[in-house]
């Protein structure tokens, strides 16, 4: 039996702080995070070849039969037919990229230590996305939205709903112990998936294609724009547009978010608002951790990407194209800068260092509040994020 491994290429750099805390293959895109989508379409587990310091959370399996998969990739019927197609020891290869390498057990080893085995390649054929910057994922989040949509309902039937609720279209799909009451859902545009034991509270408006992931809230009143994914135990108010919550974070109230990527384990204080669009209308520029400076994203419409384990002040403004690293304590009522390092405590007035045993009293506080364990894998990946992280802590 064939065995199927997602690795990093060199995008998880550029898709950093995001990576910080996963492999690039966690990241969640649509419904589904990338490596989810991969085991729906394969219909077995894969693993993982990521960084050494993840690698504990994040196994790998080797087995005699290995195809590596790009872990930014994400997958459609077309791009496995081409993956499983692949002679052993030889890769797929798209304007200089790997997409897959099929190899054998002893060709992995040389793989997995850095040395580079003799392969045949072949250019890909068709068609597929590929992650490579922050905003990619947010670029793409719609159409992510309606093909996981496809995929998690499939010849199923969908639960029930209040009749509160008034729904415009007919592509609403709802998993079983969802509450919804007194919202409207329109489906004309898009597709709307609420995940099991979610809560809509009253007086929310949806408009798709959106997703809320299982055991997370909508709070009254929040105004839930198409393209909009709000990751499994997380809260959401206020209005939110084009945007991506990975999970267990929360933007519980009023403040708008758009074209934005929030990680774990955030919050947003209340009022906490995004920029989306200069004044100027013209392209917004983002931090690249892969260049070391601010780089045209080639958009009109940016908002704010931020890494895990961040928190934000009550009223703190971002401006469009702002990105915030992980562990950080962000406040102030003025403009923060647009490029926020990671483990740092303060805002527009200065920072100062947020030391990683700090930061790691927070994180335990916010797991033991979901009655999960702060264990040592947790603990080791935060002392080598905090050491990664160091080079830009004082720009």
């Amino acid at each position: 039996m064939s065995n199927f491994i997602l690795f990093d290429d060199q995008s998880r750099v550029s898709l950093r702080p995001l990576t910080f805390f996963r492999p690039v293959s966690a990241i969640r895109i649509g419904i589904l995070t990338i490596s989810e989508k991969w085991e729906i379409y394969l219909q077995q587990p894969v693993s993982f070849l990521t960084e050494m310091y993840l690698q504990e959370k994040f196994k790998l399996k080797v087995g005699t039969d290995n195809f590596l998969i790009n872990g930014s990739v994400l997958p459609n019927k077309e791009i496995i037919t081409e993956i499983l197609s692949l002679d052993a020891d030889t890769s797929l290869v798209h304007e200089g990229s790997i997409i897959a390498i099929h190899l054998t057990a002893a060709n992995l080893k040389h793989f997995t230590l850095g040395s580079s085995p003799e392969l045949k390649s072949r250019n890909v054929k068709t068609l597929f996305y590929k992650i490579s910057n922050t905003w990619d994922i947010f670029g793409l989040n719609k159409k992510a939205i309606a093909e996981d949509f496809r995929l998690l309902t499939n010849s199923r039937k969908s639960a029930g709903i209040s009749p509160t609720n008034k729904i415009l279209g007919n592509n609403l799909f709802i998993e079983e112990g969802a509450s919804i009451e007194c919202s409207t859902i329109n489906t004309l545009k898009g597709p709307v998936y609420i995940g099991k034991q979610a809560e809509v509270m009253q007086g929310c408006h949806i408009e798709g294609p959106v997703a809320l992931c299982d055991h997370s809230v909508l709070k009254m009143g929040t105004l839930v724009y198409k393209g909009t994914t709000i990751g499994p135990w997380c809260k959401a108010g206020g209005e939110i547009n084009n945007s991506i919550m990975f999970g267990y974070s929360s933007k519980a109230h009023d403040g708008f978010l758009g074209d934005s990527v929030i990680s774990e384990w955030c919050n947003l204080g209340a009022g906490t608002t995004t920029s989306n669009l200069k004044n100027n209308y013209e392209p917004v520029k983002q931090w690249s951790y892969s260049e070391n400076k601010f780089v045209s994203t080639g958009l009109q419409f940016c908002g704010l990407v931020m890494g895990d384990h961040t928190k934000t002040g009550i009223s703190s403004m971002f401006n469009s194209g702002t990105t915030a690293g992980v562990c950080s304590n962000i406040f102030g009522v003025s403009y923060q800068r647009n490029f926020i390092p990671s483990f740092v405590w303060g805002g527009n007035s200065g920072f100062r260092k947020h030391k990683c045993e700090e930061a790691m009293e927070t994180a335990k506080a916010v797991y033991a509040r979901r009655e999960l364990a702060f264990n040592a894998i947790e603990e080791n990946i935060f002392k080598a994020v905090f050491d990664l992280a160091s080079d830009n802590r004082l720009l």
